[in-house]
Parts: structure tokens; sequence; C-alpha cells
């Protein structure tokens, strides 16, 4: 039943957690992180109480995850040969999703700010979660994901000019 469950929840949210993987790395190469999530929530079910949805549960574990993988880079210090790899290449995995020129410009801001700014960014205004969802997935006071949503818009708006969402 557990397996079936989450099996639904992955046909529903995956590519929710895909994107939200790929804007909190700042690389389209999450499947397996993605997957991961999934995996852990299998194993983990028995503590999802609930309390909140099954969306921001997930979105809790994915984000865990993101940041130990972060920490697992900075260990290697992957990220000069990254770095390095980029700049000879002219452009990043899959031409970052085949974005736009100024939705690729978004897309480094974004990967720009500070990580408390990138979250709420990330939650609120791509993933489109509603304050009670990032504040959940956050572990943040409703006015605290309010207040740190409109200063991160604000030093986005600053990194790229105008900000436009199409």
């Amino acid at each position: 039943m557990d397996e079936e469950l989450i099996t639904e929840w992955f046909d529903r949210y995956a590519d929710d957690i895909y994107r939200f993987l790929a804007y909190y790395t700042s690389s389209p190469d999450v499947e397996d992180l993605v997957q991961e999530v999934f995996i852990k929530a299998i194993d983990r079910f028995d503590s999802f109480k609930g309390n909140s949805s099954p969306k921001t549960w997930l979105f809790t574990i994915a984000r865990n995850l993101a940041i130990d993988e972060a920490r697992k880079r900075k260990r290697q210090d992957w990220r000069k040969l990254i770095n390095t790899y980029q700049s000879e290449n002219e452009q990043s995995p899959e031409e970052l999703y085949q974005l736009t020129e100024s939705k690729s410009q978004l897309y480094e801001a974004i990967h720009k700010l500070k990580p408390t700014y990138r979250d709420v960014i990330i939650l609120r205004g791509i993933e489109e979660l509603s304050i009670a969802e990032a504040a959940d997935v956050l572990k943040w006071s409703e006015n605290k994901v309010r207040v740190t949503f409109y200063r991160a818009l604000k030093a986005l708006k600053l990194k790229v000019g105008r900000v436009s969402y199409d």
C-alpha cells in the first residue's frame, strides 16, 4: 500500500520535484536525486503524519537531499571542474533546458542568491507553493516566508534588472 501511494505521488509530483532540484542544485542532471526522494519517501512513509500535504513533505525530503548533495560536492571540490567545463563549452548541459537568454540569466541569478532567498524564490515563485506550504517545507513562520520572499524578489530584480516571468 505504501509503495502504491508513493508511486501515485511520483506520477503526480516528480516533475515538480525535478524542477525544484534542478533550480536548487543549479544542474539539470538531477534524475538520481528525484529517484532518491521517492525511495526515502518509501523508507520513511511511517514518519508522514499527514499534517502537511504529500507535496510539501516530498519537497522537504528533496531540499534535505539537495543540501546533503551540496555538502558532498563541496567536500569533493567539484565546483572548479564544473566551472571549467562550462566555460570551455560556452553552454551548460542540455542548454539549460533550452531556455531563452533572459530565462538563462534568471536561472543563474537565482543560483547566486543567498540560500534563504533562493529557497523561497524556488518554492513560492517557481513551484508556486502557497505561503503555508512554503513555510511548512522551510520550517519557517508564514510571516517569515512573506518577508523573505519580498526581499528575495527585490534582490533578484537587482541582479537581473527587470525580471520577466513569461
